[in-house]
């Protein structure tokens, strides 16, 4: 699977789905300011490690996939919870490159800012394309070995795929 852009969804995005995102967006980056207020910096970091918009792209993701196959005639409902699912599993990558990001950053920044940067960007970017690689080779494998262990009767039974 290649990773790639694409800009089909910003035509099957509504008006409203987008005010949607911006005020679930503004209203977590206020409320890690209030914390951040109350409680300093280094509490306040941890609820910007949420994704602001996570929650708001999840659902959307869900109703569009949903409303796809219904058009279709079909039910969407296990479709769009997969396709919210894998969303969330790449959050979570993301996520740890995220976390590889900060602990390079607040060991380098002393030297330097620019390089803090560039360096922290380099390992986000290394460890969130590794742990995708390694997540996927894990799902080829068990699958394999599922596949293997349920034996040819299974398969052409069209048990698992």
């Amino acid at each position: 699977m290649l990773v790639k852009l694409s800009t089909s969804a910003l035509k099957q995005t509504r008006w409203y789905e987008y005010g949607i995102r911006f005020l679930l967006g503004g209203l977590a980056t206020v409320l890690a300011g209030a914390v951040t207020t109350g409680f300093g910096v280094s509490v306040g970091g941890l609820f910007l490690v949420l994704p602001a918009i996570f929650c708001a792209s999840a659902t959307l993701i869900e109703s569009h996939e949903r409303r796809a196959k219904e058009k279709a005639g079909l039910s969407g409902d296990r479709r769009g919870q997969q396709a919210a699912a894998l969303d969330a599993a790449g959050a979570g990558l993301g996520s740890i490159g995220l976390a590889a990001f900060a602990a390079v950053f607040y060991v380098v920044v002393s030297t330097t800012v620019i390089g803090a940067f560039v360096a922290a960007i380099l390992v986000w970017a290394a460890v969130s394309v590794s742990a995708w690689w390694l997540r996927r080779k894990l799902r080829i494998t068990s699958r394999t070995t599922q596949t293997e262990r349920m034996g040819p009767s299974a398969r052409g039974r069209g048990l698992f795929p």
